[in-house]
């Protein structure tokens, strides 16, 4: 028996001084640290109607037990190491989480993560997504750095040549290990029971089919939690990409088809329209960020877009033309409006199903006897254009190394540039032609250098939105030089033109809205200033020059060319409306929110229905939110049909008419 006693070391050996030195006080001081950090990034994404409850707590400290568990298993040093090598992780993912939300409005899902060149092509964009207060997501290391320096008394190890008080012989390495499995097992149960208990609440009552639909990946934050996202995140990915092909039951293939077939009952040849401008050359330029809330304004005495302005006098303007992108933006307004499919939820339909199949625009124009070729100077493995560009039918990509970078501006060419060069290509083309060009100097954070910026913009200057404007004001120049590169070489007349902006430009701060248009906003004048572009058509012979404002989106715009050029766009298996059948239009946004021109829904964040606010448009104020409940159904019925066409790759399946469900 070993009696030996040291009296100096009596504090610090006393109960509280051996527990703060215990591995369960070390895994207490983590769950504390990461539990303060989940609470942090909640706080900081501001998300109205999705909040940080008990049950949620419950979820984000048993998701931190599950995924941190183990660690009781191993000796105090490497624990210890352990732990801060998941603080690391966890700490750097929920940080990428919130600088990423700051830019796209979502979380970092593995889908984006495949895209990581396309991050450091980011650039100053990141730069201004940074704020100083994140510094607190570092507290916890200020704080043991601290404590490493001061060490409190019942921190300090026994000083050397003092006993511990001890009875009996030291425990046996297999009885220490014991101790350390049966606790990290007792651990793995409790963090089992407080994540699935309230989850299971809230998938029964809340969240029916959390798990079987493609929900909005912040409606799955809002239940799972920022840590149980992303394991199911991981979970979906490999069921997606390392798993066996999906096939869909027969019964939902049918539902596909009935979907198509009665959008196909819909659309309308009879009118004068159809096939007016058969055989006509189509230029299509998406431009990058290009909203519509500017449209016709000025600024310091100057309008900001002069030369758009001149040309909506001859030309058809739809003034409530509406994004529908996802986490693809660009890619998303790309894929959208030339498959007329909604993006998917989560990633960018470019980079998830490139090799799928799709009934798309220059693939339909090709079997025409068109020449489709695609136009953007930069890398073409961004956003996998390389690949997707094969699948959709063009001819051929130009892409940065086909341009000669004569005006370096921003992330590439500067427009003017590209639009000169891009034409040099275009008139080289047997007609009839499809051209489509996509511009990129007025990309986030559009910072143009100082001999191009020639629009005052007063007490907005050295702000992002300042930034904005001016290089909104260079693109329309740049637009202005190739409408009439157009009519000097004899095109303009036999060219259908068609320009639409791909998303906002991710300024979402509403005083600055309210300060540029000088009015308060509501809810619903945001929600239409961030999701309404412009899109302006001009016809060979001017027809239908005005405006238009009867709600569409970039989904139309494939059924709305094949329209007036003759082409039939039944049996295609495209969503969206035709802009010139005169027909009433339902249009939904990848949100979930939708309008038919009388209403709009906006949905919440948390997923629920009844959390949205339903308006109506010629008051602009809500009205009872049931009012909006057949919409909403229809729009996620859509969404749903969109989502399992892009999953299943059933394009082929309904092309060629096989049997339903076979795979």
């Amino acid at each position: 028996m070993n009696y030996s006693y040291s009296m100096s070391s009596h504090a610090s050996n006393g109960g509280f001084g051996r527990f703060i030195r215990s591995r369960y006080f070390t895994y207490s001081l983590f769950l504390l640290f990461m539990i303060y950090k989940l609470l942090l990034f909640h706080f900081k994404l501001h998300i109205s109607k999705i909040d940080f409850n008990p049950l949620d707590f419950f979820i984000g400290l048993g998701s931190l037990i599950l995924i941190s568990f183990w660690t009781l298993w191993l000796p105090r040093r490497g624990q210890r190491i352990a732990l801060i090598v998941v603080n690391l992780l966890l700490t750097a993912l929920m940080y990428t989480d919130l600088v990423y939300y700051r830019y796209f409005q979502d979380l970092v899902t593995f889908t984006v993560m495949m895209q990581a060149s396309q991050v450091d092509s980011l650039g100053d964009s990141i730069m201004t997504l940074l704020h100083w207060s994140d510094l607190w997501f570092a507290a916890d290391w200020l704080l043991l750095a601290v404590i490493a320096i001061w060490k409190p008394s019942g921190w300090r190890s026994p000083a050397r040549g003092a006993l511990n008080f001890t009875i009996g012989k030291s425990p046996s390495r297999k009885a220490g290990f014991a101790r350390r499995f049966s606790s990290g097992i007792a651990a793995l149960v409790i963090g089992c029971v407080v994540t699935f208990a309230p989850l299971k609440f809230y998938i029964d009552y809340y969240a029916v089919g959390l798990f079987t639909g493609n929900w909005w990946n912040l409606s799955l934050y809002n239940v799972t939690g920022l840590l149980g996202f992303h394991v199911y995140d991981a979970y979906r990915f490999g069921k997606e990409h390392l798993g066996p092909k999906p096939v869909l039951a027969s019964g939902e293939v049918d539902n596909v088809q009935e979907w198509f077939d009665h959008k196909d009952t819909t659309r309308s040849e009879n009118d004068a329209m159809f096939g007016k401008y058969k055989g006509s050359n189509v230029i299509v330029i998406q431009t990058e960020a290009f909203m519509n809330f500017m449209i016709g304004k000025q600024i310091g005495g100057q309008e900001i877009t002069p030369n758009f302005n001149r040309l909506m006098k001859e030309s058809m303007y739809f003034s409530h033309y509406y994004h529908q992108t996802g986490q693809g933006r660009t890619s998303d307004a790309d894929f959208s409006s030339q498959t007329s499919l909604h993006p998917v939820p989560y990633g960018s339909v470019f980079i998830r199903y490139a090799n799928h199949q799709f009934n798309s625009l220059p693939a339909i124009l090709k079997e025409h006897g068109y020449t489709p070729n695609a136009f953007h100077a930069y890398d073409g493995s961004f956003w996998n254009r390389n690949a997707m560009y094969e699948t959709l039918g063009y001819d051929r990509f130009f892409s940065k190394k086909d341009y000669d970078i004569d005006e370096p501006l921003g992330w590439s060419l500067g427009d003017k540039s590209f639009f000169k060069q891009s034409m040099d290509q275009i008139e080289r083309l047997p007609q009839p032609f499809y051209s489509f060009l996509i511009t990129l100097s007025s990309h986030h954070p559009f910072s143009l250098p100082d001999d191009v910026q020639e629009l005052n913009v007063g007490e907005f200057d050295g702000t992002v939105f300042g930034d904005y404007l001016q290089a909104i004001h260079y693109v329309d120049a740049a637009l202005g030089q190739l409408v009439e590169r157009l009519k000097q070489d004899g095109l303009w007349d036999h060219t259908i033109l068609y320009i639409y902006g791909d998303h906002d430009n991710s300024v979402k701060d509403r005083a600055v809205y309210e300060k540029f248009l000088g009015k308060s906003l509501t809810d619903l004048d945001m929600e239409q200033i961030m999701n309404e572009v412009p899109l302006l058509v001009h016809l060979p012979d001017g027809e239908g020059a005005g405006v238009y404002d009867k709600p569409a989106g970039q989904l139309d715009m494939a059924p709305s060319l094949l329209h007036l050029l003759g082409i039939s766009a039944k049996s295609q298996y495209m969503m969206g409306n035709d802009l010139f059948d005169g027909q009433d239009r339902f249009v939904v946004l990848r949100s979930g929110a939708y309008t038919d021109g009388k209403r709009f829904y906006i949905p919440s964040q948390s997923g629920m229905f009844e959390d949205g606010s339903c308006y109506s448009l010629e008051t602009g104020k809500t009205v009872d939110v049931s009012t909006c409940r057949a919409g909403y159904d229809r729009a996620k019925k859509e969404l749903y049909t969109s989502d399992e066409t892009l999953q299943y790759d059933l394009i082929p399946k309904l092309n060629q008419n096989e049997k339903p469900g076979t795979p």
